[in-house]
């Protein structure tokens, strides 16, 4: 029986190193992880940020005038999508389909 854990454990270890992708260990400190999205420029990354502050205004409050009185401007939700998908742990998810294999 011991022999099946031991195996069990090396094949969950291998699927750890191959599908936890998305979060990266920060160096010297444990328990903190950095996810990273990918952008064009500093100005796309502004677009972003500005776009998920506007989207959330308009979730609160349904009125998007209060957002930017001066000139309307749309919410680039496809930026925001995009950047969600980045953000998904899809390795993660298909190792957890592997994880549930091994447990049944």
């Amino acid at each position: 029986m011991e022999t099946n854990e031991t195996k069990n454990l090396e094949y969950l270890k291998q699927l750890t190193a191959l599908h936890f992708r998305t979060l990266q260990a920060v160096n010297d400190t444990p328990n903190e992880y950095i996810a990273k999205i990918k952008v064009l420029n500093y100005f796309e990354l502004g677009c972003l940020i500005t776009d998920m502050l506007k989207l959330c205004i308009l979730a609160l409050d349904h009125d998007m005038h209060n957002v930017e009185k001066k000139r309307k401007q749309s919410i680039n939700v496809g930026l925001v999508l995009e950047t969600v998908l980045q953000l998904f742990p899809l390795d993660e998810m298909e190792f957890l389909g592997y994880v549930g294999e091994v447990v049944e």
